[in-house]
């Protein structure tokens, strides 16, 4: 049987490359493309332990600051400057609460899609506070918040909603094998 310590690394190492690998996977739009990130996202929080998923997405996030070219956009530390930034850090936060929530309540299908949706909540707060924030202090500009969720919420809901329900019906068909057949490692 695999050390736990060495299972967290691979599952945080694997989902920090799904989302990498949803990120090419894009429709540019203005200031914020759409992609298949937020999927993985969700993923990695009703699929892994809290603890994997948090560090599954920080990953992610250091891999594209070190100048991976794993984001939709640019990649490197300049990225920190960029009106996306806030959405990347988002995820971070996001599949940790998704992991503790499914991690606490289990894997039906309504406990993960509730999941879900608190951990799009928590990306569109800091997104929107980055987006707003960037346009507003770093490129000069005049936004309102009505202005950023315009361009960076009302795009991607319908589609981020249905990634959710992705999410949770396929956690909550396959979590409860991954669960027995890691006894416990994976919830």
């Amino acid at each position: 049987m695999m050390p736990n310590r060495t299972r967290t690394m691979i599952q945080a190492s694997l989902f920090a490359v799904l989302t990498a690998i949803g990120a090419q996977v894009r429709i540019p739009l203005p200031l914020v493309p759409m992609t298949l990130q937020v999927l993985f996202v969700f993923l990695s929080g009703v699929l892994l332990p809290p603890r994997a998923a948090l560090a599954s997405m920080i990953l992610y996030l250091a891999m594209g600051l070190l100048g991976l070219p794993v984001f939709a956009g640019e990649s490197g530390p300049s990225v920190v400057l960029h009106p996306t930034f806030g959405f990347l850090l988002g995820f971070i936060l996001a599949a940790w609460l998704i992991s503790g929530i499914v991690t606490l309540k289990g894997h039906r299908f309504a406990v993960c899609l509730t999941a879900c949706l608190s951990g799009l909540a928590v990306i569109y707060a800091l997104g929107l506070a980055g987006l707003y924030l960037n346009v507003n202090l770093v490129m000069g500009k005049s936004m309102t918040w009505a202005q950023a969720a315009k361009v960076g919420m009302i795009p991607f809901l319908a589609g981020d909603l249905l990634k959710g329900v992705a999410a949770a019906f396929i956690a909550s068909r396959i979590g409860p094998r991954l669960s027995a057949a890691g006894k416990g490692d994976w919830h």
